[in-house]
């Protein structure tokens, strides 16, 4: 009897591991949904990667991680595809630049789709037949790999656009349009000193990187109570904000100088108005919503020219645990951001 149970047991988790599985892979060509053949080819800059490249990259991960070194007697799609679709993982061998994914027009699009059956075949085939610890261990990563992927399809589509003359929307009138209304009132939050603890509390997933949990001594501070918005950054920028070097870190004054940066990223001007380019494509300015596609630097000036400055990702993890209600409203606004770079933990194995 509790063999039967641990039977059953294992089967229903492998069976909500498939529809995970299922969900985050649906979800892919969800976005990639609206856009044709062409918009999935293009790469607008060496950052970015085209749509087809993602979803076949996302799929490499999990027969390069999973199916090869765990399912017995799998046949790869088409052995190539390993160089093909590496990102940058050195010790599985080469991988072509990244600057030159917008060139790759072969494999075409059907047979990139036809690689994703194939894989997906697959993963149900080897979970259908019991699947060891590491191999959901594995499965996991490769999910929130792909549900990273699923953001950078979105904001690689939407700069393509962007630099797109005809300007054409990614996904018209599916966005809800939120009407101006007031930003609520910017209070500061004071939060004590001492010695807290950082990194993941390993509840849930996370990456190697946000590993191990440690602790780190914090000075008392005060952070803001919601993320700027579109009507305070524009103070900013009618102060001259784009043309004092003294707000700015000498390499950010040299890249303002260098790209003339004068406004942040899809924003544009029509007279006394500003326009914000979205994935509905051109849209009003609303004053009341968080700025958004700011730099580091930018963030970094504004905040010098607003008598304040960045919040470092540590502090933030601190007044989250102890003031969770700014959590949500910071959610509600714009969603979470840290303001540091995907910097290792002290102690993490990451390389």
């Amino acid at each position: 009897m509790p063999e039967t149970s641990s039977r059953h047991t294992e089967s229903s988790l492998l069976r909500k591991w498939l529809e995970q599985y299922d969900e985050v892979r649906s979800q892919t060509l969800n976005l990639v949904e609206p856009l044709s053949p062409e918009d999935q080819m293009v790469q607008s800059m060496p950052d970015a990667s085209p749509a087809k490249w993602h979803i076949a990259h996302t799929t490499w991960f999990f027969e390069t991680f999973i199916l090869t070194p765990h399912m017995e007697g799998y046949a790869p799609f088409n052995a190539r595809f390993g160089f093909l679709f590496n990102s940058y993982y050195k010790r599985l061998g080469g991988h072509p630049h990244r600057t030159i994914r917008g060139t790759l027009s072969r494999p075409t699009l059907d047979q990139v789709r036809l690689y994703r059956a194939h894989v997906d075949n697959s993963i149900h085939e080897l979970l259908h037949c019991g699947a060891s610890v590491e191999v959901l261990r594995l499965l996991e990563l490769g999910l929130n790999h792909e549900q990273q992927h699923q953001e950078l399809i979105v904001t690689d589509i939407k700069h393509a656009f962007w630099v797109n003359p005809l300007r054409p929307g990614y996904q018209p009138g599916q966005v809800r349009i939120v009407e101006a209304s007031a930003a609520p009132p910017l209070a500061w939050c004071c939060f004590d000193g001492g010695i807290h603890e950082s990194g993941h509390d390993s509840c849930g997933f996370a990456f190697d990187n946000e590993l191990p949990r440690h602790y780190t001594y914090i000075n008392p501070f005060r952070i803001a109570s919601r993320l700027v918005t579109n009507k305070e950054y524009l103070a900013f920028m009618a102060d001259g904000g784009y043309s004092r070097a003294e707000l700015w870190l000498s390499d950010a004054w040299d890249h303002v100088c260098e790209n003339g940066w004068t406004a942040p990223l899809y924003w544009e001007q029509a007279g006394n108005d500003w326009t914000q380019f979205t994935c509905r494509g051109m849209l009003p300015l609303n004053p009341a919503e968080p700025v958004c596609h700011v730099s580091f630097y930018e963030a970094d000036a504004f905040a010098r020219w607003a008598g304040a400055r960045l919040p470092h990702r540590v502090r933030m993890g601190g007044c989250r645990r102890f003031h969770r209600e700014h959590r949500q409203n910071i959610r509600e606004s714009a969603g979470k951001r840290k303001l540091s770079s995907q910097a290792a933990c002290p102690g993490s194995t990451t390389g």
